[in-house]
């Protein structure tokens, strides 16, 4: 049996002359939970509708289990789905909903009956198969549209942005309690979301797409540290992106100065330097170690609960107004107060413009 469940080979979908989705490459291998992550109109949810069969691609090949199902209805395909409005039948039990997928397999009434008790059970939901999709809380109808989605056992999951309607308390519980029953029963997945910290904190691998491109496609943590082009940085909280350009003698410099000479990029084209707010550091003593040093005006501060946002202007370059951020119990610097910043060399990155 194939370790890939779910191959993409450069799918493209047009819509009219508008590209939705550019040769898309992708393998999701079995029990793998992968997430497509990025802004609105990045061609996630049209790649989700395409694995589907809600849509079909322009051209290039969707194979699920080795099988092209590029043609293949959505009721032909081994997937299961939850859609972002749940789309629970308000009419039918929540048994009844879970069932639904089994009864247009023809499986037997009391084979139904069992395995929806053990669904309910898996998410929690025990004793609820005769209430309605009205009557439950936002997180109960998940944890149904969940259950029904999984009841057949799919080959592949498809999650479309589930989460998004509820409030950030009970969002977060359910990505953790989704991730950790679906690493349990081995259940490949595809999760479409434009949060980075539900991608982060479910994935095993995050593809960032960007106007219909694949971007990166990596585990969490090198998606978040190690971002190879500026649209991924910037997507994922690395605001503070500068040009860069080499010197004659192999180094490299910005219009805040030059760059430690340990960053020697293997790179092509035009690149930038990258560094978090929260890589910023005030040292107007000059005591730290500094990958980049700058004098520069606090424009403004502002409160956000646990931080707060500086915006700096570099004193006499024309560099953008940088973003720091700093933690909100400490003593804040004035507006308009001028001084040093420092970032170290190791949380320096260069990538791709």
């Amino acid at each position: 049996m194939s370790e890939i469940a779910l191959r993409l080979e450069s799918v493209v979908k047009r819509f009219g002359a508008a590209t939705a989705v550019s040769d898309l490459s992708l393998d999701v291998r079995r029990g793998e939970f992968v997430s497509l992550l990025g802004p609105s109109g990045c061609g996630k949810t049209t790649t989700l509708r395409m694995i589907a069969g809600l849509e079909r691609p322009s051209s290039g090949q969707i194979l699920i289990a080795g099988t092209d199902v590029s043609s293949v209805p959505p009721e032909a395909r081994d997937i299961g789905m939850v859609f972002q409005s749940l789309a629970l039948f308000p009419h039918m039990s929540v048994a009844d909903n879970i069932a639904f997928g089994l009864r247009m397999r023809g499986r037997a009434e009391a084979d139904r009956a069992d395995t929806v008790r053990a669904a309910l059970e898996r998410v929690r939901l025990s004793g609820f198969e005769q209430r309605f999709p009205d009557s439950l809380s936002g997180g109960q109808q998940q944890r149904v549209a969940l259950a029904r989605a999984l009841v057949t056992s799919p080959t592949v999951l498809l999650l479309d942005e589930p989460f998004s309607a509820l409030d950030r308390s009970l969002r977060e519980e359910l990505t953790l309690e989704f991730a950790g029953l679906l690493r349990s029963i081995g259940a490949t997945t595809v999760f479409v979301t434009h949060d980075q910290e539900e991608a982060f904190s479910m994935s095993d691998r995050v593809a960032v797409l960007e106007g219909g491109r694949l971007m990166q496609c990596d585990t969490p943590e090198t998606v978040f540290n190690h971002p190879v082009r500026a649209s991924v940085a910037r997507f994922v909280g690395m605001s503070n992106l500068i040009p860069a350009h080499r010197q004659p003698d192999g180094g490299i410099r910005c219009e805040l100065g030059d760059l430690p000479t340990s960053l020697k990029p293997n790179l092509s084209g035009s690149i930038v330097i990258g560094f978090r707010p929260d890589d910023l550091r005030i040292d107007d003593e000059l005591k730290r170690d500094a990958g980049l040093r700058f004098p520069a005006r606090i424009i403004r501060n502002v409160f956000r609960g646990r931080s707060a946002q500086l915006d700096l202007e570099p004193t006499g370059a024309p560099a953008q107004p940088l973003r720091m951020l700093v933690n909100s119990g400490s003593p804040l610097p004035e507006a308009n107060s001028v001084h040093t910043f420092t970032v170290a060399p190791e949380r320096l990155h260069l990538m791709e413009a």
